[in-house]
């Protein structure tokens, strides 16, 4: 993939640049739109992480700035710096300067905005609008419920969806290609069900698999990401539905011994599996809302092991 931070900006690149957003096809081109008639609005983006957020952010400075787009942006992190003196110096002193280059406006770019304070958001509003003609910000946060109203308003919001199994599979092949990896398609089933449409794990995971071997196939994804195979936590779902608990028990502490998994891990997985079960309907209902409460239990500070056996014999018990 290209390097949007640091590749040389010439023009060969400058076609293909926006092609580096994956699964965000309506996002894109409006922001292309933006780029070509060289004036845009505020901007929020809201969505999960890893599906291209910052990374368009990046796409349209350099478009609109070429290579001065150093000079006409400033990225800072409010996840980092998410106090009102934030945006009362730095974001101030920035927007009230005139932008290099023939773009009206410089671009302040708040990653992680919904990690700002109340009263940096308040802040931020009242600078948004007093610095409209020299400063356009793009804002970027995993969920748009946590920026206040009055900010949402002043933006033109953009939801991003996590990328789908097609865009996941491209990304896939692509560096297994330009790396030399062998990779089926199970594992590429693999990767897209770990990642959840994170693109950013997708990589992360491949690049941890390729430290260990070219030759990358399901059981290594799983070993890189710490969790359990499909197929061990079905067969420990089988055991506890057929009332071999005893069994199903030793089998699930094995696994989450060898895999280091926690028991928030382990239930994550086994409610995935669930649904895919060969019982009644109404079953797998009563098992999922049985997941939920183990969750709850565990998040309050419940003893792992014992939640989990109890998740165990629940899942028996409905299915007697």
């Amino acid at each position: 993939m290209i390097d949007i931070e640091n590749m040389i900006w010439t023009e060969k690149y400058r076609p293909k640049i926006f092609d580096e957003v994956k699964g965000q096809d309506n996002i894109v081109k409006r922001a292309r739109a933006f780029v070509k008639q060289r004036n845009m609005p505020h901007l929020l983006f809201a969505g999960p992480a890893g599906v291209g957020k910052s990374t368009l952010a990046l796409v349209i400075a350099r478009e609109l700035f070429k290579e001065s787009w150093r000079d006409n942006l400033l990225e800072l992190n409010a996840s980092d710096e998410r106090g009102i003196d934030v945006i009362r110096v730095k974001v101030k002193d920035f927007a009230r300067t005139k932008a290099l280059g023939n773009v009206p406006f410089k671009i302040i770019f708040l990653d992680e905005c919904d990690a700002l304070t109340r009263e940096a958001q308040q802040a931020l509003r009242r600078t948004m609008e007093n610095y409209t003609r020299t400063c356009r910000f793009i804002l970027s946060c995993n969920f748009s419920s946590k920026i206040i109203d009055p900010i949402q308003s002043r933006c033109v919001v953009f939801k991003f969806k996590p990328l789908p199994k097609k865009d996941i599979f491209e990304i896939v092949e692509s560096i297994a290609k330009k790396e030399n990896l062998v990779i089926d398609n199970k594992t590429k089933q693999a990767l897209y069900e770990i990642s959840n449409g994170d693109c950013r794990k997708v990589e992360n995971i491949l690049q941890s698999s390729a430290a260990l071997t070219n030759n990358i196939d399901e059981k290594v994804i799983y070993s890189v990401a710490s969790q359990a195979l499909p197929k061990e936590v079905n067969e420990i779902l089988e055991l506890a539905i057929s009332n071999n608990i005893l069994e199903s028990r030793k089998k699930l502490l094995n696994t989450m011994l060898e895999n280091g998994l926690s028991g928030l891990d382990i239930i994550k997985q086994i409610q995935s599996l669930i649904w895919q079960l060969d019982i009644e309907n109404i079953k797998k209902l009563n098992m999922i809302k049985l997941c939920g409460e183990i969750e709850f239990r565990l998040v309050e500070g419940s003893d792992e092991f014992i939640q989990i056996e109890a998740l165990l014999a629940g899942i028996a018990q409905l299915n007697n």
